[in-house]
């Protein structure tokens, strides 16, 4: 901190004056001495928690922040907030509380920064929401603020071949088809998650991480080195003199979360074939920063935007192996030369992000991860928004590894996740039919619950391409296939995927972005007048709470959109 300079804002309130004595003296039952009143509070946010591989590793990097705070001048504070594993989540009525916990996530954040009255923040995440929330939060707050990603795992390895979380949802889909044995299973089981720390493809928690440093948010590297790295407790450090550094320097998130920044990140989460959630959890962010982000900016965006990186869940490579050829700093480099990122935008470092990448490696020359801008895996990136009688406020698809453009078949119409699973598991579901599980938006849920092990097991049952799943709930960065989720308007609400009977011919395009059914108007109408809303499944708690205030997962599924 420079000499002499006062950098305390909103904490003065509660150091200074002989009103505050009480004030200071719970302070100084944690640990604060009378040299600490005279600098500025800074809070870390830790998602530490045993109930997640991705998080069980942050309380350590939480310390290191802490000490790269004091050794710069700032009095910092360490603080938790919740976290769920989606992956342990995944498949029951577990993760229903998956999307509503980010909210939580970012309530408890600006809860406990507002009360205590920081003048800054380091927030540390690492399983899926943890990125977003924290991101909502530090945009409500506006306080200088560093973003710290956790790191990915390990890939495992089974039998000289890669293995994930994601190899072991798809193992079930073998096992129940008798495609593999007992004993393969469970070394399977034994093998896809080998340490801590987030999954390892492109999922949700990379997608994501990729697009905090892309804004601007996290230091240069942070998404793409792994949790075992030993620079990610350097980078811990960093972040803490960083923050002093930001308030010192007076740049705020909305300094840098501007709508540029945005484009940035939707620009390198459309090259890395990134996760369908990057559309719901960027909306959610940028309307905690006030930046207006639509589906239109993402198609304007996809359009010029190459699909290039070869890597999970529809690619061969794990995170791990991209940070080993230049990491992400190296792909948005590549990026910024092709004249595709905005670089005069401001970044936590107080540089922008052309001089970051300035000093940033290029990738590897002698390497297959990264595909050259003449041969990409998609010439436009994979992403897509479809519209149609279906999904008039809009759908999504993710089309890398597709050989398929164009499904036409059958709707076979499922109004639970669990009686879809069930039909799957029983074979009734052919080559050639569009599987409709609804009911399973943000209202209907609640909570917008992901489908992972609906769509492993159609690829464990080798129909991967060979059936279309629409819903309007969510997919998992992990899925993979002719999947198309976030229908809006949803079910709940009376949206037209309520209305779909079994037998009804349905149309998915990802070239002319179409998303139908066919359907007379005359019979539209009729089934519109004897169709009647369902109940909310649930009347009391934390989901009855979201259930009403969430609004449509085109508008991110925000709950605090009052209109």
């Amino acid at each position: 901190m420079a000499e002499g300079k006062d950098l305390r804002i909103r904490s003065k309130v509660i150091s200074e004056g002989v009103n505050r004595v009480p004030n200071r003296a719970m302070l100084r039952a944690v640990g604060f001495r009378d040299e600490d009143f005279k600098k500025p509070m800074i809070g870390v946010a830790s998602t530490w928690s045993e109930v997640t591989p991705c998080n069980i590793h942050i309380n350590d990097l939480a310390v290191e922040a802490k000490n790269g705070i004091r050794q710069h001048g700032g009095a910092p504070l360490i603080f938790n907030t919740i976290t769920v594993s989606d992956g342990i989540s995944m498949g029951h009525a577990g993760m229903t509380y998956s999307l509503p916990s980010r909210e939580a996530i970012a309530d408890s954040i600006e809860i406990v920064t507002n009360a205590e009255r920081f003048d800054g923040l380091v927030a540390i995440g690492g399983c899926d929401k943890n990125t977003p929330a924290c991101l909502m939060a530090i945009g409500r707050m506006n306080l200088p603020s560093v973003y710290v990603y956790g790191g990915t795992i390990q890939p495992g390895k089974l039998d000289g071949k890669q293995v994930d979380i994601v190899s072991a949802f798809e193992a079930v889909g073998q096992y129940h088809d008798g495609k593999i044995s007992d004993e393969q299973l469970h070394k399977v089981e034994c093998s896809a998650c080998p340490s801590a720390w987030a999954c390892g493809g492109m999922y949700t928690a990379n997608t994501m991480a990729s697009a905090a440093e892309a804004m601007g948010m996290s230091l240069p590297g942070s998404s793409s080195t792994p949790a075992i790295s030993p620079h990610k407790a350097v980078e811990c450090a960093e972040a803490g003199k960083t923050v002093v550094g930001l308030l010192e320097k007076g740049i705020y998130p909305r300094d840098i979360m501007t709508k540029k920044a945005f484009e940035n990140a939707i620009t390198v989460v459309m090259a890395l074939g990134g996760s369908t959630n990057a559309f719901l959890h960027l909306i959610a962010i940028a309307h905690s920063v006030e930046v207006e982000l639509t589906y239109d900016d993402f198609e304007r965006i996809r359009a010029k935007v190459p699909h290039i990186a070869d890597l999970k869940p529809s690619g061969k490579y794990a995170m791990q192996d991209l940070n080993d050829i230049g990491g992400v700093p190296g792909v948005m480099k590549l990026l910024l030369d092709q004249g595709l990122l905005h670089g005069d935008c401001m970044t936590v470092t107080g540089q922008t992000l052309a001089e970051n990448l300035a000093e940033a490696r290029p990738l590897h020359e002698q390497q297959d991860i990264i595909r050259p801008f003449d041969s990409p895996l998609k010439p436009t990136g994979p992403l897509v928004v479809l519209k149609g009688n279906l999904a008039p406020e809009g759908a999504i698809a993710k089309m890398s590894g597709m050989k398929k453009l164009r499904f036409t078949g059958p709707a076979k119409v499922y109004d639970s996740e669990e009686a879809a699973t069930e039909a799957i598991l029983n074979n009734e579901i052919k080559k050639g039919d569009v599987l409709v599980i609804r009911y399973c938006g943000p209202k209907g849920g609640p909570g917008m619950p992901e489908m992972l092990s609906v769509t492993a097991l159609i690829v464990g049952k080798g129909l991967g391409g060979e059936v279309a799943l629409i819903t309007d709930g969510r997919f998992s960065g992990g899925s993979h296939g002719f999947v198309v989720g976030h229908v809006a308007p949803e079910a709940q609400v009376g949206g037209p995927i309520a209305l779909l009977d079994n037998g009804d011919s349905v149309t998915i395009d990802s070239e002319t972005q179409e998303i139908s059914f066919r359907v007379t108007e005359e019979e539209m109408e009729k089934r519109i007048r004897a169709w009647s809303r369902p109940p909310l499944k649930v009347t009391a708690g934390v989901l009855a709470k979201y259930a009403r205030l969430v609004s449509s997962a085109s508008k991110g599924a925000v709950t605090d959109l009052f209109e």
